[in-house]
């Protein structure tokens, strides 16, 4: 039901805490005072000012989803300080000091829940350590609160409060205790857990102050823009250097290599110049010559005609097997049997791509909005031929990211063109254009379905034929199906399979990875199997689902090391508890008058070990025009919402991007090799009138681990919006995005 992020990088995260005399080099300097600040540095993610402040290091990467503000919460609430006295700061990227960073695949939560409060109540036992060593007194007549430790019991008579900031020095000079066994508050004593706290960033995006990458400053800075190859694959034969080198303004012109054919021939060239403007107007004067003749053949059409031939023939390889699908099939009652399609589509970050490097004495300096430094590190580090020690990586603020920042080719090329001019600091940025024809994109998928039901409307069989973009028997990144997708592991006969279309599309991992995708076409797909036995969707999970119970879910670990599990009653609670907000009464929607029909849909998915159940009404114009009028969303993300707003914000939000792939008409079309959408206007995005007027969202608190929201509330709104405008208009929608003019009356 969720294909895991699988980046083979380091799966447990290794949180270390040193204090005083023996802190690491390392971790010193990846959380280092600021110039002129007179604080005294804890341990790698804490510093304390001499007003009795504290800035607290956040050490994943900010794109959105507010870890900025919540991976400080946790270790101010443990390290016992007012939030107001608190000020969070990014580190730097250090993964010798940090473990994993990476914002991504919703692991923040899941992976430092635990290892951030044990930071703060390391810290704090060492504040406590020192005051008992001050007074002479026991350190369990000692207590914490707002920065501060007072004696408020024992002897002597005489009481004693000191602040954090006058016991800071001496606190730095002692080890710190054991993680695993330092003592963490009860929840319920928290403060500032599960209490909501604006986003640190946000006074500063509001009033337009620079944070993101694009917005990086550096003396003597030069500005670069990149003309890339058209189609993936090709190369470069040939550039007119001499009639970009004539134009006033023109540093440098420096062929490169784009990163999508890695240590493969140059298929790129970058311009750079005084000011950006005069470095991108500039590639008109190029004229360069590509060698793209065998990308040709790479078309969204040879791609659709190609899996159409696949499904008419024997599946490649299996997926998961189990019982005898084609004797219960033949066996049900009634069977129902149909084909889903879903496009390529872009990550349309807002802020495009760009970087800012410098090399300087055979190392090379980065600030980048990047998603995975340590990825980033390890490609620079190819692309250079110079040693990871030798590459320090700054992360600035990404303006959205949404998978395409794991990929790091940005670095890459800047690193190169810094390269090329040692000693002054390069800033890259793509154009929108540059930005839509060179992603890495969602793959799209065909899948061909198939199930069986028993006179109780029962599901007893089901089959899926998936066609996907891959070659030599593997799929294309972020293109697999698991063995655990939804219903498969519930049924006893079940048979999905796979073939494989050739691409030439570099693919990649967008929010929600596969989920996004196979959520719509399953969840769509079973609202046809539920209709099909007299069953609403809602009714027919619950019958699937049957009792609780804790299944195993795939075999492959996530980040943090643990393989996830299903809990089918888990799932239930969210289905029913959407049911019970909506005011659910089975599938509805009709004719409203006058060409305007209304309807009523419902999604569920398991993704990123979160669970959510959405219910969604529909408006459909007498144009065709789909327009979504509210979204209730249930969700179980474990025991602890760790900031309750920024929650709201994510699950609101996915819905929207969610929203926007079904309705806002986004695909990506391949003619020739090459992507052929240019801004907006031909790529739209979800805009303020689109979004529901309503978008009301609670939590199912489960005695669960806290897990992460960034993504799993996305999946289930796109099949919800499907099966609402079946509702409305009784026409079944099998291809993305949906086209208005298809359901004109």
């Amino acid at each position: 039901m969720n294909a895991p992020l699988n980046m083979n990088r380091r799966g447990l995260l290794k949180a270390t805490l040193v204090g005083g005399a023996v802190l690491a080099f390392d971790a010193r300097f990846a959380f280092a005072q600021a110039p002129g600040e007179k604080a005294v540095i804890i341990n790698a993610y804490i510093r304390v000012l001499p007003d009795n402040r504290f800035v607290i290091g956040s050490k994943n990467p900010e794109i959105g989803q507010g870890v900025k503000t919540m991976l400080p919460m946790l270790i101010a609430e443990e390290l016992d300080v007012d939030w107001a006295q608190v000020t969070a700061e990014t580190t730097i990227a250090d993964e010798k000091t940090y473990g994993m960073q990476v914002a991504g695949g919703s692991f923040t939560t899941p992976m430092n829940y635990m290892p951030m409060r044990q930071i703060g109540a390391a810290a704090r036992q060492m504040f406590i350590k020192a005051a008992a060593a001050r007074w002479g007194v026991p350190e369990a007549t000692l207590t914490t609160g707002g920065g501060r430790v007072s004696q408020t019991s024992g002897s002597p008579t005489a009481k004693h409060s000191v602040t954090y900031a006058e016991l800071a020095a001496e606190a730095a000079k002692i080890a710190a205790p054991d993680l695993k066994t330092v003592p963490l508050k009860d929840p319920a004593s928290f403060k500032i857990i599960g209490k909501s706290k604006i986003g640190v960033d946000t006074p500063a995006i509001v009033a337009g102050k620079p944070l993101f990458g694009i917005d990086v400053k550096k003396p003597g800075l030069l500005h670069a823009a990149i003309e890339a190859c058209p189609a993936y694959g090709g190369t470069l034969t040939s550039f007119d250097e001499a009639a970009v080198k004539a134009l006033p303004g023109i540093i440098a012109v420096v062929p490169l290599n784009s990163g999508y054919n890695p240590k493969g021939p140059h298929d790129a060239v970058a311009i750079v110049a005084e000011s950006w403007w005069v470095a991108n107007q500039a590639r008109s004067a190029l004229k360069p010559v590509w060698n793209m003749e065998a990308q040709k053949r790479f078309s969204s059409a040879a791609f659709k005609a190609s899996a159409e031939a696949k499904m008419a023939a024997a599946p490649e390889d299996s997926i998961h097997k189990a019982g005898d699908a084609a004797k219960a099939m033949a066996s049900a009652a009634k069977t129902v049997t149909a084909r889903y399609e879903y496009p390529y589509i872009a990550h349309a970050t807002l802020e495009p791509q760009n970087c800012t490097a410098l090399f300087k004495d055979g190392k090379i300096e980065f600030w980048a909005p990047t998603q995975l430094p340590a990825d980033g590190r390890k490609v620079v580090s190819e692309a250079l031929g110079i040693a990871p020690e030798a590459i320090t990586i700054h992360m600035t603020r990404i303006g959205g990211g949404f998978g395409r920042r794991l990929m790091n080719d940005y670095m890459a090329q800047v690193a190169q063109i810094a390269k090329a001019l040692p000693g002054r600091p390069i800033k890259m940025i793509w154009t929108r254009t540059d930005d839509l024809r060179h992603d890495f994109f969602r793959p799209g998928g065909w899948h061909d379905f198939k199930a069986g039901i028993d006179g109780s409307g029962k599901l007893v069989a089901f089959t899926d034929h998936f066609i996907t973009y891959g070659k030599e028997g593997k799929p294309d990144t972020g293109a697999a199906m698991t063995a655990t997708e939804f219903p498969a592991p519930l049924l006893a006969d079940v048979d999905l399979s796979v073939s494989y279309v050739e691409s030439n599309v570099p693919t990649g991992y967008l929010r929600a990875p596969s989920s996004n995708a196979l959520a719509f076409a399953f969840q769509s797909f079973l609202d046809e199997v539920a209709l099909a036995g007299g069953l609403d969707l809602p009714e027919l999970m619950r019958r699937t689902l049957g009792e609780a119970r804790l299944m195993k879910h795939g075999n492959r670990p996530g980040m943090d090391g643990s393989v996830p599990e299903f809990n089918t009653g888990r799932a239930r609670a969210v289905i029913d508890k959407v049911c019970q907000m909506a005011g659910w009464k089975g599938r509805t929607g009709g004719d409203a008058g006058d060409g305007v029909r209304k309807g009523r849909g419902f999604g569920f998915y398991y993704s990123h070990r979160g669970y959510f159940a959405e219910v969604v009404d529909v408006t459909v114009a007498k144009t065709g025009k789909v327009s979504v009028d509210k979204v209730w969303v249930a969700g179980d993300v474990g025991r602890q919402i760790i900031n309750p707003i920024n929650a709201l914000h994510q699950a609101q939000g996915a819905v929207i991007d969610g929203l926007g792939q079904a309705l806002s008409g986004q695909k990506i079309e391949i003619k020739d090799g090459a992507a052929n959408r240019t801004n907006f206007h031909d790529y739209p995005l979800p805009r303020i009138v689109d979004a529901p007027a309503d978008v009301v969202v609670e939590w199912v608190i489960s005695d669960n681990d806290t897990t992460g929201l960034g993504e799993p509330a996305l999946p289930p709104v796109i099949p919800a919006i499907i099966n609402a405008i079946f509702a409305a208009t009784g026409k079944r929608i099998r291809s993305l995005p949906v086209v208005p003019a298809d359901l004109a009356v």
